[in-house]
């Protein structure tokens, strides 16, 4: 893997991680708070949300349930 797709993976991981602080959310509510914070500027579409939220429940980062 490239080091701008590293840097991409792990930016997008801190924002995920920034909005999850703030408590517990589904993946919309994740991508509408990332647009919101950045006033609309950042629009995480489906299909890089849901394999970072993938990725940190794998690392143990976060926790999911259904």
């Amino acid at each position: 893997m490239s080091k701008s797709m590293d840097l991409l993976q792990g930016t997008l991981d801190l924002l995920i991680l920034k909005v999850l602080a703030l408590g517990p959310m589904h993946g919309y509510g994740v991508s509408l708070r990332i647009a919101q914070l950045s006033n609309d500027g950042l629009q995480v579409q489906q299909g890089s949300l849901y394999p970072a939220l993938h990725r940190l429940e794998q690392q143990a980062w976060i926790a999911s349930e259904w």
